[in-house]
C-alpha cells in the first residue's frame, strides 16, 4: 500500500479517525499495548539498573506482524495513541519494533477527535516523548517490583491469590483506618432547641434556632440544661433584634477533570468509578450516531485541567447568547491551579455543544446519554453567570437567649438554568421588623449524640485519594476495582467496609512495609514519579532510591513474618457432587463458591450476595448480581426457572398494604420505598391517614 498509516489503540477509535483522514490514509488499532513485562514473572532485572525485560504481548504476534507488513508498504507512520503516559510508552514501543527512529517527528497528538484537531496533529508532528514514556516505565517498573515482591510473602504466610500493590495497599489501608476510627468513636450527647415561630397576622410558621446565651455561643450538653433553656424561653417574649437582607451569589462549577468526573458521576448518577471511566472511554473514542456516522463526542478524559481552550470558550459564549441572553453570561474564571496537576489537557467537555444531549440520546445507551448529558451541561454550565439568591438572617432576642433565622429564594436563576446539585427550594422568611414581638407557636428541644466519621464510598475515596496525592485520577478506577476483587474490600448499602482479609494484609503490611502504606510517603513518590515526566529526574536513580530503602524491609518479612491461619466462611450451598457445605473463596474476578473437599472434589459455582427480603414473583431468595456493563442488579436466586429482576435494592421492610418485599429507589435524602404491586409508600400512608 502506498500511502499514510496511522496507529491508533482501539477500533472503535480507528473508526472514528478514519472519517475524518483524506484518502490514501489507512488506519490500525494496537487493541491497548503490544509489549510489557510477562506476567509470569517480575521482568524487572534488579541487578542491573532495573532494566525492564519487554516481550509481545501474549495472542499479539500475528498483529504485530500484520502492522510491521503494512507499515513496509506505507510512505509514512504517524503513531495516534492517546495522549497520556500510557499512549506515549505504546508509541515508543511501535516505533521500535516497526523500525522508526521515535525521536523523529512520528507522533501525532489529538484531545479530542474532530476533524480540526486531527489535520492540526498532522500539520504538527512531533518526536514520542521520552519523558513521558520514562514516566510511564518507572510508575510500571515500581508497581511491578512492590507487587511481585510483597504477593508472594502475602501467598505464603495468608493464602494464595492474594496480591500488595503501591497505590492499592494505601488505599486498603485509608478504608480500614477509617473502620478503626469508626470503631474507636466514642459518642457525646448534645441537644438542639428551636422554635415554631410566626407574625402575629399570619399563620405560616418559620424554626428559629437557639444559638446563644449572654452573648456566647451555646453548647447544651445534657437535657437538664435543655430543660433551663425552654423554661426561659416560654417565659419571655420572642422580639426581632435585626434583620438583614442581601444577595448570596452560587458560582457555577468549573468544567470535569478526570477526578470531579468521578465523583460527580457516582454521586448524581449512581456509577461507579469504573464504569464512569470506561464510558467515558466510548464517549471519546467515537459512537455511531444516526445519520452522521461514527462521532468523537467528548474531549480527553484523563485530565487534571479545568482550562478550556479558547474555540470552546467561544462556542459556549455564542450557545448562552442564542439559547438564553446576555444576562446569563459569566465572568471569565482562571483555572484552579492544584498541587500535581498535570496540565497537558484541557477539561473533559463536550466535542461541540451542536451535539445536544437529546438530540442523539437514540444513539446512545443509558450510561452514555447520562454521562455525556453531565458533561454537556457542566461544561455550559461554567461559563454562565451565578446563580443570585434573596438571602434574609434575622437576629432575634428572648430574654438573655438569641436565637436566629435565614432564608433564601431564587432571584436569578444563571447557571442553574442549565445545572443544578440539588433544585433550590424557597426558605423565604416572612417580611419582619426590628422590635417585632413574634408568636411562639412551639419550642422543640431534640437530644442528638455526635457522629463517628462516615465511611468511605467510591465518590467520597476519591475525593480523599485527590486531596493526598494518592495515586493518578486515572488510577482510581482500576485500583478501587482491585480492593474490592481481591476481598480486601466488600460494599454494604454504597459504602466501603474492609473484610477480615482486608484487616489481617493492612496489618501485615504496617508491621513489614510502613513506606508502601504510608499516606505520606505514597504522595512524595508520585511527585517524583511525576518529576521524571517533566524530565526533571531520571527514572532509573529514582527506582535505584527507593529499592536502597525497600529492600532490607523485603529480606526482613521474608525472615520474620509468621503465618497466619484464615479460614474461608462457609455458605448455605451444599455441593450437589459430594455433599459437603461449600465454602466463599475469593479469586481475582471477585467471590466464587468451592468445595472444601479440593483437590478431591473441585467443584466450584458462582457465588451471589443473600439480600433481604423475598422475590415479589415467587417468593424465593433474592441475590445480587452485576450486569455485563457493570451494573449492580438483583434477582431471584432461582433463575431461570424464575426470571424476576429489579435494577432497585431489595429492602427487609414490608409493604403495609399487601406484605411483599419493598424496594428502595436512590439513595439518603433522595430515599423513596416502593412496592411493586401497590406503589410508593408515601401515598400508601397518606392514603391509610386520610
Amino acid at each position: 500500500m502506498s500511502g499514510k498509516l496511522v496507529i491508533v489503540e482501539s477500533p472503535s477509535k480507528a473508526k472514528t479517525i478514519k472519517k475524518y483522514l483524506p484518502k490514501g490514509y489507512e488506519v490500525e488499532a494496537t487493541m491497548g499495548h503490544l509489549i510489557d513485562l510477562p506476567k509470569s514473572r517480575m521482568g524487572v532485572d534488579l541487578e542491573h539498573d532495573f532494566e525492564p525485560e519487554y516481550i509481545k504481548v501474549r495472542g499479539k504476534a500475528p498483529l504485530i506482524n500484520e502492522l510491521k507488513k503494512q507499515a513496509k508498504k506505507a510512505d509514512e507512520v504517524l503513531l495516534a495513541t492517546d495522549p497520556d503516559r500510557e499512549g506515549e510508552a505504546i508509541a515508543w514501543h511501535v516505533a521500535n519494533f516497526l523500525g522508526i527512529d521515535p525521536n523523529d517527528d512520528c507522533r501525532i497528538m489529538f484531545h479530542s477527535i474532530t476533524k480540526r484537531e486531527i489535520n492540526e496533529a498532522i500539520e504538527n508532528k512531533m518526536p514520542v516523548d521520552m519523558n513521558l514514556v520514562d514516566s510511564q516505565q518507572a510508575r510500571r517498573v515500581m508497581d511491578r517490583v512492590v507487587g511481585y515482591s510483597i504477593s508472594p510473602i502475602l501467598w505464603k504466610k495468608i493464602k494464595k491469590g492474594l496480591s500488595a500493590g503501591r497505590v492499592q495497599s494505601v488505599v486498603t489501608r485509608m478504608i480500614v483506618d477509617r473502620e478503626e476510627e469508626i470503631k474507636a468513636f466514642v459518642p457525646e450527647e448534645y441537644w438542639l432547641i428551636d422554635v415554631d415561630a410566626r407574625k402575629q397576622d399570619e399563620k405560616k410558621t418559620f424554626k428559629a434556632a437557639l444559638h446563644s446565651e449572654n452573648g456566647k455561643k451555646l453548647k447544651i450538653e445534657n437535657g437538664k440544661d435543655a430543660q433551663r433553656l425552654e423554661d426561659i424561653i416560654k417565659s419571655n417574649d420572642l422580639v426581632v433584634k435585626s434583620v438583614t437582607k442581601k444577595d448570596r451569589l452560587s458560582k457555577p462549577p468549573l468544567p470535569f477533570t478526570t477526578s470531579t468526573l468521578q465523583q460527580t458521576a457516582y454521586s448524581k448518577l449512581g456509577m461507579s468509578s469504573a464504569r464512569t471511566m470506561r464510558t467515558a472511554q466510548q464517549l471519546y473514542e467515537g459512537l455511531p450516531i444516526k445519520g452522521r456516522g461514527q462521532v468523537g463526542l467528548i474531549t480527553y478524559l484523563r485530565t487534571d485541567s479545568t482550562r478550556l481552550a479558547p474555540e470552546a470558550v467561544k462556542e459556549a459564549s455564542d450557545y448562552i447568547d442564542e439559547h438564553f441572553g446576555e444576562k446569563y453570561h459569566g465572568a471569565s474564571r482562571k483555572p484552579v491551579k492544584k498541587k500535581n496537576v498535570q496540565d497537558a489537557h484541557e477539561a473533559i467537555r463536550p466535542s461541540s455543544l451542536a451535539n445536544h444531549p437529546d438530540a442523539i440520546k437514540d444513539s446512545l445507551d443509558r450510561d452514555q446519554y447520562r454521562l455525556y448529558k453531565l458533561i454537556w451541561e457542566r461544561m455550559l454550565a461554567s461559563q454562565m453567570a451565578p446563580a443570585v439568591f434573596d438571602k434574609t438572617s434575622v437576629e432575634m432576642e428572648c430574654g438573655n437567649l438569641g436565637l436566629r433565622a435565614s432564608g433564601e429564594s431564587l432571584k436569578f436563576r444563571g447557571y442553574q438554568a442549565v445545572y443544578q446539585d440539588k433544585a433550590p427550594k424557597d426558605t423565604s422568611l416572612p417580611d419582619l421588623q426590628e422590635g417585632e414581638v413574634l408568636v411562639k407557636e412551639k419550642v422543640n428541644k431534640e437530644q442528638k449524640f455526635t457522629s463517628p466519621p462516615a465511611r468511605y464510598n467510591e465518590g467520597t475515596l476519591i475525593s480523599k485519594l485527590e486531596e493526598n496525592g494518592i495515586g493518578r485520577p486515572s488510577t482510581y478506577a482500576p485500583t478501587i476495582s482491585t480492593i474490592k476483587n481481591r476481598g480486601y474490600v466488600e460494599v454494604d448499602n454504597r459504602y466501603l467496609v474492609p473484610t477480615d482479609l482486608g484487616y489481617i494484609v493492612t496489618n501485615l503490611m504496617k508491621e513489614n512495609f510502613k513506606d508502601i502504606v504510608d499516606i505520606g510517603f505514597t504522595a512524595e513518590m508520585e511527585r517524583e514519579l511525576d518529576e521524571v515526566a517533566n524530565g526533571e529526574r531520571d527514572w532509573k536513580a529514582l527506582m535505584g532510591d527507593f529499592y536502597k530503602d525497600f529492600k532490607p524491609e523485603l529480606d526482613e518479612a521474608l525472615e520474620n513474618v509468621q503465618k497466619v491461619e484464615i479460614k474461608d466462611p462457609e455458605s448455605d450451598e451444599i455441593c450437589e457432587l459430594c455433599g459437603r457445605r461449600m465454602v466463599i473463596k475469593t479469586g481475582k474476578y471477585g467471590k466464587f463458591l468451592a468445595c472444601p473437599g479440593f483437590p478431591e472434589c473441585k467443584n466450584t459455582k458462582p457465588y451471589f450476595e443473600k439480600m433481604p427480603g423475598s422475590c415479589p414473583k415467587c417468593g424465593g431468595d433474592l441475590v445480587k448480581r452485576t450486569s455485563k456493563k457493570g451494573r449492580t442488579f438483583y434477582s431471584c436466586k432461582n433463575y431461570p426457572e424464575c426470571d424476576y429482576m429489579n435494577w432497585d435494592m431489595p429492602t427487609d421492610q414490608k409493604c403495609p398494604q399487601c406484605g411483599k418485599t419493598l424496594f428502595q429507589k436512590g439513595f439518603g435524602k433522595k430515599k423513596k420505598l416502593y412496592c411493586e404491586d401497590c406503589g410508593p409508600v408515601e401515598e400508601l400512608q397518606a392514603k391509610e391517614s386520610v
